[in-house]
Formats: C-alpha cells, structure tokens, sequence
C-alpha cells in the first residue's frame, strides 16, 4: 500500500541530523537538560567561567557542534553566568536539542566550533540581489533542514526571498530543494488526492469535512496537518478535540492503509522539514510572500505523495488576498511550479470575506464540523457549501467521475451518513477523545458583544474576529474562542448579539474585551453595502 523514499540528504539515518565533521578540538563536558523551548532552533549554553568556553574561543551566538551517543547536532551558543542554569563543567542543551540527541541528563557529550554552511556565499549572492540557479538553492535549503543556519541567518534568506525577489523558475527550484530536504512518500497508488487552503480566514475548517467525504467514496486522502502558529486554530488543533494526531508516522500509514484517510499533525513525519524551520522565522515576521508560499505548499504536497492537489484561494477585504488580479496571479505561480514537479493542481477561488462557519476556536470549529457531518439543523451552512464544493472538485480527479458532478456525489456521501462513518471509523483509530458537540466544554468566562445600532451587517473584519479569539487564548485553551451569532448581510436590531467569547482564565477575558471595545471587527449599515464577491467554483 505504501512504501518510503529517502532523499540522499538524509538517506543515513545514524548521521542525523547528517552535519559536516570538523577537525577542531573536541572538549568532554556533562550534558544538562535546560528546559527551554527554542522553537525550532537548538540552543546550547556555557557558563562564561567554563574553562572549554576560554580555550576554544567560543562567542555568544556562534555555531558549535556537539556530539553525544553516536549522534551530532549543531546549535547556537547562549553564555551565561548563573550556575543554576549551567555549571562549569556542564554543557547545557534547549528542548529540541536535547531530544535529538536521545540521552539522559549527566550523559558525556564534546563540543567543538563548526564549520561554516557550506552555501554562505549563495545567501550573500542572494542578499545582494542575484539569481540564484538549482545547485545554490539545494546547498541552503540543505543546511537550513540541517541546522547549520542560525536564526540571523534564516531571517536574511526569509528576507531576501520576499515579495519579488523570486522569478518563477527560482521559486520551482526552491520547492524542488524543499521536497529532497527529507523523506517524500510513495502510497504506490495512481491517485492520492490532498485539499489545501492558503489560509487567513478562520474558521475555515473544510479539510475535517472533505477528507471523510472523499475517502468514502475511496480516494486516498492522506491529510497531515499544521497546529495554529498566528490563528486561532489550525486543523491539527481542531482534530485534537476529537482524536490523537501525534501518532508514529507507521501507526498513521496503518490508518491510512485502513481507512483510506487521516487527519494528523504532519510534524512526525519529517516531510519538506526546511519548511517548517523557515515558518519559524516567516510567521513572527509577517512575511508570507508568494514564492515563499508556494514552495511550502506544494513541496510538503509532493513530500506526502500526493498526485492530485484542490488548492483554496480566499479573497476578500481582510484575507491574503484582496483582489481576483492578484488571486489570478498566483494561481498562476502555483500552476507553473506544479506542472514543474508533476503534480495535478486545481486552484478554486472562493469567498474569503468573512470567517467561515460559526466557530471560531478548537472546541467551537470541532462542534460545528461535527454538526454539519451529523446533518443537525445547526450546522453553519456555509460551511457544509464549502466543503461540499471543495470534496466535489477532488471527487472530479477520478477519470471515472464525469465534469459535474462531484457535488452531487459528495452531497449524497454527506447526507446519507457515510460521511459520518468514515469520520468516527478515523477518530477511532487514531485514539478517540470524549467529545459531546451539543454540550462542549467551552471556557468557562464569557461576555457578549451586541449591535450599538439596527442595520445589516457590512463587514466582518477576519483579522480583528481571530486577534479577539487569540487573546481569548484559542487555541492553547481549547475551549476559547469567538462563536458568532451573526454573518454578512444579516439583518440585526439594537442589542442584538453579534457574537460571545469564550475564554478560561480571567486575564485573557480582559484581553479579549480590550481588544473589542477598540473594535469589535463587525459594520453594521444599509444592505446595498455589503461587498460582493467574485469567486470561481
């Protein structure tokens, strides 16, 4: 059913993380646990009264390669003076790094300067505003999935690649050094189908409602997942309500191989790993420029097998994208790189004015996916649409399925239950979690935001609606959130709710509230005014 490549980076295991050897001292020290989480950069700290830290001429913030128990890892020297953090004779490691390496605290462990990367003058070329060809950007690419970059160093390249500083041919070959960068998987199947949104509009949690529609029907829907890093709540999070999804890449095949789907947290599986070290670096900058975007995209897609990809564009006034001129353009660079790597895309422009469905937190979007697959009255409609639409287009990737009717096919998936079925046959297997969606435990602090005046609603602002939730402490408080009462268009009189919060602890209430008397994210005026829409379906 499935078997696995390894690209030649990373094809020795006992070499993980696979670093350069140098020739320089060594010096033995007693590994300590530093209970730090570096956030995808491995740390290592010196008392500065360490007789190692003098004799190699080490300095703050320079790569130093430690070995321990047959492995090696790079990481990024912190000096610091209070022993209660470090010893003299200690060599204390971050979270992450300690992990990798696999040992207990105590365990001896040499460390020593390394080298340089290897492709440091690419990324000065680059810096510099040059053209970079293949070969450069599979030598970065290599050292960044290898962590011989330090933070400064990502930052620059994540810099000097934003916006325009990519044609479209550089934009491929980074996705192609993207997808070698760790192991690509090979499900031994014609077709693996996948659906990815490029996100920005909360809520939106189609992919919990497309991936049991089409694997009912029997396509291969191997759906890995990111956790929230800027939103309220990523797949990955809202999945967790209701099932496991850190699980031992072998256990998710299983799953696959059984159910014809998963819905997962993709970071076990170690696909097109570079992308996730550059988000550490693009998501606390803002930055998420087109080419950036693709190569993420598209490279984590060909690393998971897929062969055929349903690709959601929102647009509207506070979503990625603004305008259809910019959505054509892009869709354009996502077509151009995808027929590079031989993947099978269809972009699908969609509305992206307002957040999607009534939920907006873990809990709140689990509770509404659950509805809208038990058929309940409840169910946000416009999220039933979404999903349908968006499982009817991957429906359409199977040559015996003619043009059309996808939606038909995966309307009577859904309304005959054996959405449902597939959806409870996954959240078994994955572990299930107790769940009641017409009584869950939300955060026990709320308040209500109500209309000042009579009127339509205008505008809801997705940027402001997810700040609010986050405050709320969605999603590292599941059960916080924003549930709106009111969408676009809807008629409201004088204090009518437009929406509650949800929060746990009465600090991030205060935020929350803050956040709203500044703006509460909803318009309310005449309804001639509320923005059309262009979408393609």
């Amino acid at each position: 059913m499935y078997a696995l490549r390894m690209s030649n980076i990373n094809a020795k295991e006992d070499a993980a993380p696979g670093l350069i050897t140098n020739n320089l001292t060594a010096s033995n020290l007693s590994l300590r646990r530093v209970a730090i989480d570096t956030y995808r950069e491995n740390v290592a700290y010196l008392h500065r009264d360490c007789a190692v830290y003098r004799a190699e001429g080490f300095q703050a913030l320079s790569k130093v390669e430690v070995r321990a128990n047959g492995r090696r890892i790079l990481a990024t020297l912190n000096v610091v003076d209070d022993q209660n953090i470090v010893g003299c004779d200690e060599l204390g490691l971050s979270e992450d790094a300690f992990l990798q390496l696999d040992i207990q605290n105590g365990h001896t462990a040499s460390v020593s300067q390394a080298e340089p990367p290897e492709s440091i003058n690419a990324l000065h070329r680059k810096l510099a505003g040059e053209r970079l060809d293949r070969d450069d950007f599979r030598r970065i690419v290599r050292d960044i999935a290898e962590l011989r970059y330090s933070k400064i160093e990502l930052t620059a390249f994540v810099v000097a690649t934003n916006r325009d500083e990519l044609d479209r041919e550089e934009v491929y070959f980074l996705t192609e050094a993207m997808i070698a960068s760790g192991r690509t998987l090979d499900w031994q199947e014609r077709l693996v189908v996948d659906k990815h949104c490029i996100g920005g509009i909360p809520g939106n949690r189609t992919s919990m409602l497309v991936v049991p529609i089409v694997a009912a029907h029997g396509l291969l829907c191997p759906k890995t997942s990111s956790r929230a890093i800027t939103s309220p709540a990523g797949t990955a999070d809202t999945m967790e309500v209701l099932a496991n999804v850190q699980l031992p890449f072998d256990h998710l095949a299983g799953i696959v191989r059984d159910h014809r789907a998963c819905l997962a947290w993709g970071g076990t599986a170690r696909l097109s790993p570079a992308d996730d070290i550059l988000i550490s670096v693009e998501r606390p900058l803002a930055i998420d420029s087109p080419g950036q975007m693709v190569a993420s995209i598209l490279s984590k897609k060909i690393a998971a097998g897929s062969t055929h990809l349903v690709l959601d564009i929102p647009i509207g006034p506070t979503a990625k994208v603004r305008s259809m001129p910019e959505a054509q353009r892009l869709r354009r660079l996502f077509e151009y790189v995808a027929g590079r790597i031989h993947l099978s895309l269809d972009v699908v422009i969609t509305d992206g004015r307002q957040p999607i469905g009534n939920g907006i937190g873990p809990i709140l979007e689990a509770r509404d996916v659950m509805r809208v697959l038990e058929n309940d009255p409840r169910a946000p409609n416009d999220l039933r649409q979404k999903s349908l639409r968006l499982a009817g287009r991957l429906i359409e990737c199977n040559p015996d399925v003619r043009g059309g009717d996808g939606f038909a096919i995966a309307r009577d998936i859904l309304d005959s239950g054996r959405a449902l079925s597939k959806m409870n046959a996954i959240i078994m297997a994955q572990g299930q979690k107790p769940f009641d969606h017409n009584n869950p435990a939300l955060g026990p602090l709320t308040f209500e935001i109500r209309a000042n005046q009579a009127g339509a609603v205008t505008d809801i602002d997705n940027l402001q609606v997810a700040r609010i939730a986050r405050l709320a402490c969605a999603p590292k408080v599941v059960g916080a959130g924003v549930d709106l009462m009111h969408k676009l268009g809807d008629l409201v009189a004088s204090g009518d709710v437009l929406y509650r919060v949800y929060a746990g602890f009465q600090s991030d209430l205060e935020f929350a509230r803050q956040a709203c008397g500044r703006s509460t994210g909803f318009t309310l005026g005449r309804t001639e005014d509320v923005p059309r829409v262009f979408v393609e379906f």
